[in-house]
């Protein structure tokens, strides 16, 4: 677990509220001396957030801390350091949950407690609790978070299913909760979601120890970012199928273009790093769950570097960058994974392998692929 005489933070979150409820009150139970924190963003209409903290016994304290610049979140962050501070000082608690309100995503939180916790706390882990019922309903709905009544903010632009996609690949643990209407489909999506992460029912001294295993910022975050992520490999499992596309050969940008809602509802879940001929020294990044696709410019590909800089950059980016090389184009490539129930790989491949440059367009080179149609003006550049 680390230096000792730091107070371990077990983040829980997830978008499943009850089976999260559940599984911070199996800790409290099964970790003596602890303490589980919560802030409820749902009162942010108020001017502030509602803050509860409590034991296995009940309620300690509870109080509102402000809205800052308006926004929920942002109140969190601002109230969350002092509470910890305050518990690891107590000289009493033996580890502090965190339970995160419902759309909250843990990364933000995690860095902020990494950044900030001064040798006196630290992260030991990031729990996802998951009903498994709601596995897939959850993943495949494209409604945004304020349709849903969830949005942490007013400019909260997320989808539930992408929301919920990445609660659950950022995670170090995943929390079951079974009410008995999951079948072997559900455990195969969430196993495919992020295979390295354990699973274990909620309320277990398994999960109990989880939560005190320690847990790496920079390799978390580095699951999640386009550029560094080493994504889910091949699977198949109770009708649930990943497929992991690669290709050194960039997309034709109008093609793609044409094809983006028949690809974004191909899968539950896909997501990775793409190359366009028309930006052919830009990492895009692939994020899509429940039909809704966010494309991104995340800089530019290491090949495009000159070779100082690659100092510069985390060891992590380089590893998938070394996975992904090419001769020719370095690290310049396609790699997307796609993750559903009875997924076509036959008609998704045909479709990917259709938007690439045909022979004769690659041959005319850099200089000719930038006079491609710049289809992706209007999602990369909108403010143009």
């Amino acid at each position: 677990m680390g230096d000792t005489h730091r107070l371990p933070v077990a983040l829980v979150n997830g978008l499943h509220a009850d089976a999260r409820h559940e599984v911070v009150e199996g800790l409290l139970r099964e970790v003596p001396h602890s303490v589980a924190l919560h802030h409820d963003l749902s009162t942010a209409g108020t001017g502030s957030v509602h803050r509860t903290v409590r034991d296995a016994s009940g309620v300690l304290t509870e109080g509102d801390a402000p809205l800052v610049n308006d926004c929920a979140c942002c109140a969190l962050r601002e109230d969350l350091m002092p509470e910890l501070e305050r518990l690891a000082a107590d000289g009493v608690t033996r580890m502090a949950v965190v339970e995160l309100w419902d759309s909250v995503e843990p990364k933000a939180m995690a860095e902020v407690i990494a950044a900030h916790g001064r040798g006196l706390v630290e992260v030991s882990s990031v729990i996802t609790a998951v009903d498994l019922a709601l596995v897939l309903p959850c993943l495949v709905n494209g409604d945004d978070l304020a349709e849903a009544g969830l949005a942490a903010a007013a400019t909260d632009r997320r989808t539930v299913g992408d929301t919920w996609a990445r609660q659950v690949e950022y995670a170090s643990a995943v929390a079951l909760v079974d009410g008995g209407e999951a079948d072997d489909e559900d455990m195969a999506m969430l196993r495919q979601l992020h295979p390295t992460a354990p699973h274990a029912a909620s309320g277990s001294r398994e999960l109990a120890e989880l939560a005190l295993a320690g847990f790496d910022v920079e390799a978390a975050d580095a699951r999640q970012d386009p550029a560094c992520a080493l994504l889910p490999q091949e699977a198949e499992e109770a009708g649930v199928g990943t497929l992991v596309w690669r290709r050194h050969r960039p997309f034709h940008p109008e093609r793609l273009y044409d094809a983006l809602e028949d690809l974004s509802c191909a899968a539950a879940r896909s997501r990775g790093r793409f190359w366009l001929a028309d930006r052919p020294d830009t990492l895009l990044s692939w994020d899509a769950a429940g039909g809704a696709l966010c494309v991104e410019d995340r800089g530019p590909w290491l090949a495009s570097l000159p070779g100082a800089a690659w100092e510069m950059v985390l060891p992590l980016r380089r590893a998938a960058a070394a996975l992904d090389w090419h001769p020719e184009h370095g690290d310049c490539c396609q790699h997307l994974v796609f993750v559903s129930p009875g997924l076509d790989r036959d008609g998704l491949t045909a479709l990917l392998d259709s938007c690439l440059l045909t022979d004769d367009e690659y041959h005319a080179g850099r200089d000719g692929w930038k006079s491609l149609p710049a289809a992706f003006d209007a999602l990369l550049d909108p403010v143009h």
